[in-house]
């Protein structure tokens, strides 16, 4: 039985900010900035967007009317929930036409959330329980108000949805060779609904310490592989850029491999490709690996259908896994007719004040009683790229209910 993936749909928001924008704001050198986090732009999206609607825009970007007719599972991951009881899955379930016989979740592991998802939506595919559908699992988030800090550089938002089934079109999961590594750690923190925080240095120690705890179970199941015999492209967790640069000098250091010049040519070879996306996105939390994959399988001659795809994904707290799948047939033209690079390019790129007018327009209406968020502003943006265009947008919030309509 072949389980996988058949369909991935981003929605990188309708915002950017470019980084290099932002450097000169804060008298910082935009071209080591750019080197340092590999990133271009970060993502935000407008008062009227919530992970709700980024959610199902994102599905909606991908998935037929038959797609979702077929969906028995739903599995919603975030780590920035609208409410502490009600799901984000339940939003999604309605939004999406999902029928009455569908369950929905929501799900939560920081960054892992998305990847523990679909690890259960396949299980669930091969038991007792499937009933000759598939399972949508989608990641959602975005950051908190962190305008000034040294981190606002690469977080970001945006949502993505993955259509998880047998017999796959685009990445086969080789469900016996998966690497797991656990273990508890406060590193990085949402103690509250505002605020984002935590332990920088403990949350890159983390990465890397699971990183090689998942690999060397991975690599115990796959008989010590070769890794350049064995996997033609590598995808890992991307907080940001440039951490994919870092987690991967640690990986070949893990099989022997050290010399700067090596590294950095079988970088730009073998991972460089899925920083596609992600160079103009930002952090998406756990829609990363899914991101980074998306934006490898839609780069032309980067992968071969037969080809094998490692996967490294992480989540604070903290859990990690190192798996892989084999490219499809259909993973170009399904990557392709995402039309995931036309998104990019029609976002309203910002200036600085406009984005910190964002921010904390955003962070001042968490937990309200009441809201509307306001359309006027941002040059007209809501007329021009919502109005008449039926994507979902938050309406308001009535004694705490939220409301959401067809723009």
């Amino acid at each position: 039985m072949k389980l996988g993936i058949d369909k991935i749909g981003v929605w990188p928001t309708t915002l950017a900010l470019d980084v290099a924008r932002l450097a000169d704001a804060r008298g910082r050198d935009r071209d080591e900035v750019r080197a340092t986090y590999l990133a271009d732009e970060r993502a935000l999206s407008p008062q009227w967007e919530d992970p709700v609607t980024m959610a199902v825009n994102a599905a909606r970007t991908v998935l037929t009317t038959e797609d979702l007719a077929e969906v028995e599972l739903l599995l919603v991951s975030s780590e920035t929930s609208v409410d502490r009881e009600k799901p984000l899955s339940t939003w999604v379930h309605r939004f999406l036409g999902l029928g009455s016989h569908c369950r929905n979740l929501e799900i939560k592991h920081a960054c892992y959330g998305a990847t523990g998802a679909m690890a259960m939506a396949m299980a669930w595919l091969g038991s007792p329980l499937w009933r000759g559908g598939k399972v949508l699992v989608i990641n959602t988030d975005n950051s908190l108000l962190c305008v000034g800090e040294p981190y606002e550089y690469v977080v970001g938002a945006g949502a993505a949805a993955v259509l998880v089934s047998r017999d796959p079109s685009m990445l086969a999961i080789e469900t016996d060779l998966t690497g797991i590594y656990a273990n508890e750690i406060t590193d990085v923190m949402r103690p509250t609904s505002r605020i984002e925080t935590g332990n920088g240095e403990a949350s890159l120690y983390s990465y890397l310490e699971a990183l090689g705890g998942s690999w060397e179970d991975y690599a115990e199941r796959a008989g010590q592989p070769d890794v350049d015999a064995h996997f033609a492209q590598t995808v890992f967790h991307m907080p940001f850029g440039g951490m994919a640069l870092r987690a991967h000098r640690s990986w070949l250091g893990m099989n022997g491999r050290y010399g700067k010049a090596d590294v950095k040519e079988h970088f730009a070879r073998t991972t460089l490709p899925s920083l596609r996306y992600t160079r103009r996105l930002g952090g998406s939390y756990g829609a990363s690996t899914f991101v980074g994959l998306l934006g490898l399988l839609d780069t032309p001659d980067a992968v071969q259908a037969g080809d094998r795809v490692g996967v490294f994904a992480f989540g604070a707290g903290s859990c990690a896994e190192f798996y892989s799948g084999i490219v499809g047939a259909q993973a170009h033209a399904q990557a392709s007719k995402a039309g995931t690079a036309a998104l990019f390019d029609e976002r309203l790129q910002l200036t600085v004040p406009e984005y910190e007018q964002v921010e904390r327009g955003r962070d001042a209406s968490i937990g309200l009683r009441e809201y509307v968020p306001p359309k006027a502003g941002l040059r007209g943006w809501y007329e021009q790229r919502y109005a008449g265009r039926e994507l979902l947008v938050l309406d308001g919030v009535h004694d705490y209910v939220r409301d959401y309509r067809w723009s």
